[in-house]
């Protein structure tokens, strides 16, 4: 598989988190030279948080992690890769209880303590027989590094993703890690991926999703490639405590603004990423929208600009079409006066107060689509509102993956 042009050269050095251990082995979901089952090991005490994806044709691994996060705590994380297990009725859920079942008994810890996902095909219960495998090996491997887990987890990924970051809660360093895939169906208004995130500092769970939920509004709920949400994925943060902080509990706790802006700086990277490994991409594309009557309404018309076809293609063909952008405003249904509408791309207005700008060169802006990092701006011109999403092209490629996904 090609290696979308927008990869970073190389995967970044994640640091080790105290108290987690990972593992990774082959169950053979598919027909593929390469390991498709992780499993990593928490020690005892560690909180967990989850945000999932709000399909209503949700996985049964998204419904078990929804049951196990009202407990709070987490010994383990099973991901399965090349099979989603989503729409696959009693057989599904019986797959993974079993898998459940075997862990918390290798573990000694209770069966809400053990998270799991899964991503792939849709419609294909996942097989008992090849868990089971995949379990016997790899609960005999050695541990393995944050790279391998990255490749593991990848399905139509043209690349391992990761991010690291770090925090000094009241004088004492505290560290991030994550790992994502994602590259196609990805629409979230919380998470179309498979991203974990793990830290070593102490966190209280419920405090831990406060943070979460605040981090994924501005970073995977902002990101889109194909305007399609999944019905299985999931993103969840682990604390281990290792680091020997004071536990933090709420906001007003010493270091936790520093923690915070490390978490947000982790969850954009990492969403950012995902849009940049969109299926066929070939340019990242950031959406500014500002001047609309709230933030929310600023948000669903940059999520409408984004997930337009239209404006999609025109800047995969690096073509200036700012009538596109207008349309996409203005059928977000969302308050807009043609007026008072002003366009951008990059830093070159190309649209005012309704009408061309007179004089219009647009060799600028030509040159500046040649680039594979395109900016469009939309002042709607009624409030202080603002959002800003991410988004790739739509090229031949996305068609060229998807239109034989299941062969």
């Amino acid at each position: 598989m090609k290696i979308s042009p927008l990869a970073p050269k190389l995967f970044p050095k994640l640091p080790d988190i105290g108290g987690i251990d990972c593992y990774i082995a082959r169950a053979q979901y598919k027909e593929w030279d390469r390991c498709d089952l992780t499993y990593i090991k928490f020690c005892e005490g560690t909180s967990v948080a989850g945000v999932l994806t709000q399909s209503k044709c949700a996985s049964p691994e998204v419904m078990i992690c929804r049951e196990h996060l009202a407990h709070g705590y987490a010994r383990a994380l099973i991901v399965n890769a090349g099979n989603s297990n989503a729409f696959t009725g009693a057989k599904g859920r019986s797959a993974c209880d079993h898998i459940l079942l075997r862990v918390s008994n290798y573990l000694g810890c209770n069966e809400n303590e053990v998270y799991i996902s899964s991503t792939g095909v849709i419609g294909v219960p996942l097989p008992i027989d090849k868990a089971d495998q995949g379990l016997d090996r790899i609960l005999d491997e050695k541990p393995c590094s944050w790279q391998q887990v990255a490749e593991t987890i990848c399905t139509t990924d043209t690349f391992p993703k990761g991010a690291a970051a770090s925090a000094i809660i009241a004088g004492k360093k505290v560290h991030i890690s994550a790992i994502i895939k994602g590259s196609g169906m990805i629409a979230p208004d919380m998470a179309t991926m498979l991203g974990y995130i793990f830290t070593d500092a102490a966190i209280d769970a419920k405090f831990l999703q406060e943070m979460l939920t605040k981090a994924n509004k501005k970073s995977f709920s902002c990101i889109t490639v194909d305007s399609d949400t999944s019905t299985s994925d999931t993103v969840l943060a682990f604390a281990t405590g290792q680091a020997g902080n004071a536990k933090l509990t709420s906001f007003d706790d010493a270091g936790v603004d520093a923690f915070m802006a490390a978490l947000d700086s982790v969850c954009k990277e990492m969403a950012q990423l995902v849009v940049k490994d969109g299926e066929g991409a070939s340019k990242f594309i950031e959406i500014n929208v500002s001047g609309a009557v709230s933030d929310e309404s600023a948000h669903i018309i940059a999520k409408s600009v984004a997930n337009s076809p239209l404006v999609k293609t025109a800047i995969a063909g690096e073509d200036a079409n700012w009538g596109r952008v207008v349309m996409a405003v203005g059928k977000a249904g969302e308050p807009a006066d043609r007026d008072k509408l002003n366009i951008a791309f990059g830093n070159h207005i190309v649209a005012k107060e309704g009408a061309a700008v007179e004089g219009f060169d647009e060799t600028p802006v030509a040159q500046h689509l040649k680039g594979d990092a395109i900016e469009i701006h939309v002042d709607i011109g009624l409030g202080n509102g603002a959002s800003t999403v991410w988004t790739c092209d739509l090229t031949h490629g996305y068609i060229e993956i998807n239109a034989d996904y299941r062969s």
